[in-house]
């Protein structure tokens, strides 16, 4: 990946003789305050610390701009923070890329006008057609108070944050493999989405790819074998809800991998998905170049249903494994990979996963359960933050592994962790946590094993939602709440009543005066959606707009 970065421009009054060299050190010190911020504080998804670029000069004309700007373009320069304590001249010492993301602090002093030239300069920007956002602390500041304050902090890390977060997407790509999943319209991608909003490439894969690698062994045999002992170790089997079923003709013919084949055949695809996904050096090595190269990719779907699934091993392993914080090699970063290739949901949960560089949850928003629902069946009583209800977040059969809370903060209560502060014990956690269970055949003909968990832990999550609108675009749904921690009884009751080989999350929106649980269950613009750990509806607010999304649901404060 290359890194994208955050230039930050210094802009001074530019007359000589007094004014430049009295504001000089102090406007240069806001720089380098806005630099060590932002760089000690936010990380890219590969756990490096985000870069910014701050050349050693002011810009007090246009001149001084485009020898700035000039050496942004060569550095990778996603987006630039200007920074001012004074007057400047506004159109003269402004960032007019077309190209950046654009965001400007304004000191707000009396001794020097900053506040004035970061009004004139948002009205140019206005007037210009330049995106750009404006930072303006709530106190007074004395010139010679150097630290940042706290709302202008904030401020300032939300615009880096999501700015990052849109170089990270651009120019990577997003891997169908497979085509439309069971007339899901989300698995049918669409480019223009992709490609205009957030500057991302595509690749198409066809299913029939995995079996070629797989018959003509374009794998790293070594890693094969260090997998299945790892799944042997660490993946184990539940329930298999199959037992005591008469299995029609049609499905017990169509198992075409026996059962003590499986799990090799899944180590199989998961490495082949891997490499297609990501390149893989070793396989330049066994002669296999063009294959050794990847695809860039920074998101994928695997189609699965039905053409695969219904006489092959499904994807949920290496769907549930892509997507956590882990895998047979340790700690690494999380990807966002979609069920049924809904290509939109894999997008939510690459905005999560950005934002937050935690695991990204994929789920079905399969029910919602009313207090009396819950009670009739039940004889339970919701309450706390569920007290006016419940969604079931249930997949069919993958979902990230950070989501069932093995991870423990360091008051030892369950969390969901960014990859580089996963410990062993972490991982183990989670591992013990989930389930494996044979793949119910009524649905996946082909088996395969599902993952079972159920998250007993009262959590911060996020929901997210992109949807797209003929003739409007793309727009984007935004829930904050929290998971809920149903008794086990009370949970196996509801559970039962879906498959409870699948992944589980009871989850509580927070309600406003305006949107109820209700109704947002029967406004998701979907069957699907994705959560990640947190509230983060204002980084997403404030990612979609530089994305030029429109926000058509959302419960922030």
């Amino acid at each position: 990946m290359k890194k994208p970065r955050i230039g930050i421009r210094p802009t001074i009054d530019g007359r000589q003789g007094g004014v430049r060299e009295s504001l000089e050190r102090q406007t240069m010190v806001m720089a380098e305050k806005a630099k060590k911020l932002i760089e000690s504080t936010l990380r890219y998804r590969d756990g490096s610390p985000v870069e910014c670029i701050l050349y050693s000069k002011t810009i007090g004309g246009y001149s001084d701009a485009r020898e700035v700007d000039e050496g942004f373009k060569n550095n990778n320069v996603i987006a630039t923070l200007t920074v001012t304590p004074c007057w400047c001249y506004g159109t003269e010492t402004m960032d007019l890329s077309p190209d950046t993301l654009k965001a400007v602090w304004g000191f707000n002093g009396t001794e020097r006008p900053g506040a004035v030239y970061l009004a004139a300069t948002m009205s140019a920007y206005a007037q210009k057609g330049l995106p750009a956002f404006k930072i303006y602390g709530k106190e007074v500041r004395d010139s010679d108070n150097n630290d940042i304050p706290e709302d202008v902090k904030e401020k300032i890390l939300l615009f880096a944050k999501t700015s990052i977060a849109v170089g990270q997407m651009r120019n990577e790509s997003y891997v169908n493999i497979g085509s439309s999943s069971m007339g899901i319209a989300g698995s049918q991608i669409n480019q223009k989405f992709f490609e205009n909003y957030l500057g991302m490439h595509i690749e198409y894969v066809d299913m029939v790819e995995i079996l070629r690698r797989i018959h003509l062994k374009i794998y790293d045999e070594t890693e094969l074998e260090k997998l299945k002992n790892w799944i042997s170790e660490n993946c184990h089997e539940g329930i298999d809800i199959n037992k005591n079923k008469r299995l029609n003709d049609i499905v017990l013919q169509s198992r075409t991998i026996p059962d003590e084949k499986q799990w090799e055949f899944i180590a199989k695809q998961t490495l082949v998905i891997r490499d297609i996904l990501f390149g893989n050096k070793k396989l330049a090595e066994l002669g296999w170049i063009e294959e050794s190269k990847g695809k860039s990719a920074i998101a994928g779907g695997f189609q699965g249903q039905r053409h695969w699934t219904d006489w092959l091993p499904n994807g949920d392993f290496f769907e549930s494994i892509f997507a956590s914080t882990f895998d047979w090699n340790g700690p690494k970063p999380p990807v966002a990979f979609a069920t049924e290739n809904d290509t939109l949901n894999s997008a939510a949960m690459l905005f999560g996963s950005l934002l937050t560089n935690t695991a990204p949850i994929f789920s079905d928003i399969r029910t919602f359960w009313n207090p009396e629902s819950i009670k009739r069946i039940t004889n339970y009583t919701l309450e706390g933050k569920a007290k006016n209800g419940l969604i079931h977040l249930l997949n069919s059969g993958s979902s990230a592994l950070d989501g069932n809370g093995g991870s423990k903060d360091s008051y030892g209560q369950p969390t969901m962790k960014e990859f580089w502060n996963m410990t062993e014990e972490d991982i183990r956690s989670c591992l013990s946590n989930t389930k494996w269970c044979r793949a119910n055949y009524e649905y996946f003909r082909g088996g395969g094993y599902s993952c079972q968990y159920h998250l007993q832990a009262e959590l911060p999550l996020t929901l997210i939602r992109v949807n797209i609108v003929d003739n409007l675009g793309p727009t984007l749904q935004i829930i904050e709440g929290y998971s809920y921690n149903l008794p086990e009884n009370v949970h196996e009751i509801l559970n039962n009543r879906t498959d409870p080989t699948w992944p589980t999350i009871w989850f509580a929106p927070r309600e406003t005066d305006n949107l109820n649980i209700y109704n947002i269950m029967n406004n998701w613009g979907s069957n699907h959606g994705a959560s990640v750990f947190g509230h983060v509806g204002r980084e997403l607010i404030t990612l979609a707009s530089m994305l030029r999304i429109p926000v058509s649901m959302h419960n922030i404060d």
